[in-house]
């Protein structure tokens, strides 16, 4: 099953809902930063996150979540557009730690999330097209990345919600199933309809295993919601990485002629990386020296 998620509404507008899946999303990410599994686990639930609040954008805007925690995983950045298209990566991604409650490796929610993550602050961070881009924050709760963002839909936005995220990962450390889901609650939902929601929560199957038993994010959102769910919008989800050749080189640029002149002098040429995709970037000998060229003519 190729990646995409659904936007939806029931109860009248009162209630708007989104699931995914992003299996073979998560798998390219973690594959290009060669992410250990508890890093696959922390990266791919912010990265379905990512998906699904960047296509309640407009246009050409973004969003961008930072996981800043004290753990040994590091910052975990994603970015994420309204076309459903996510890139990220995080700190540290060959960390390893025991399984969560002494339980054996091989399900993803027996690894230790909130350890690796630790205690910090989720940033949510909007680039509106505007002077400024929106920043909201919250401490952050669990690091379990998932409860985090409960808290931060309930304290940035008022809006009550809930969120199942899943990473489900092979013993080899391979992802087998990834997706999500967010429900939102808006004003005027009843109470029967809200206990009815809380209640499909609490016995609700981990999403991975409904992935795995080849439901879709349709079949998902039908078992959640009482009445008619009315599917607005499907969307494709996949990587997209917007660094180029041509952005470092006017990186490079930037670091001046004298700068330039030492790294031919010191290495002979230079090797850059991008952060969120891995991307490797080679400049040898002669190509750094037209780049000196022309930083002297600037």
């Amino acid at each position: 099953m190729s990646d995409y998620l659904v936007r939806a509404t029931a109860l009248e507008g009162k209630l708007r809902a989104f699931a995914c899946i992003t299996t073979e999303t998560v798998r390219e990410i973690t594959d290009r930063h060669g992410t250990l599994a508890l890093a696959s686990a922390a990266l791919g639930r912010t990265l379905t996150m990512g998906s699904m609040m960047g296509v309640t954008l407009k246009g050409r805007e973004t969003i961008t979540l930072k996981i800043s925690g004290d753990g040994p995983l590091g910052q975990i950045t994603v970015t994420a557009d309204s076309s459903g298209h996510v890139r990220g990566f995080v700190q540290n991604p060959h960390v390893e730690l025991p399984p969560k409650d002494g339980i054996v490796f091989g399900d993803v929610e027996k690894l230790d999330v909130g350890a690796g993550v630790g205690q910090g602050f989720l940033y949510v961070i909007k680039d509106l097209g505007l002077k400024e881009p929106f920043v909201g924050s919250v401490p952050l709760y669990s690091g379990e990345i998932g409860e985090d963002f409960l808290l931060y839909f309930a304290q940035s936005e008022q809006i009550p919600s809930a969120v199942g995220l899943g990473v489900l990962m092979e013993k080899d450390q391979t992802v087998k199933a990834a997706g999500g889901f967010l429900i939102q609650l808006l004003p005027g939902v009843s109470d029967e309809d809200i206990n009815y929601i809380e209640e499909q929560i609490k016995q609700f199957p981990h999403i991975t295993s409904l992935l795995v038993q080849g439901l879709t994010p349709e079949d998902i959102l039908r078992r959640l919601i009482p009445g008619e769910v009315d599917i607005k919008e499907r969307i494709d989800i996949g990587h997209r990485c917007d660094c180029s050749r041509e952005r470092f080189e006017r990186g490079l640029l930037s670091l001046g002629p004298t700068e330039i002149s030492s790294i031919i002098e010191e290495d002979k040429h230079a090797e850059l990386v991008c952060h969120f995709c891995n991307e490797k970037y080679q400049f040898d000998e002669e190509q750094l020296k037209t780049l000196h060229e022309q930083s002297l003519q600037r």
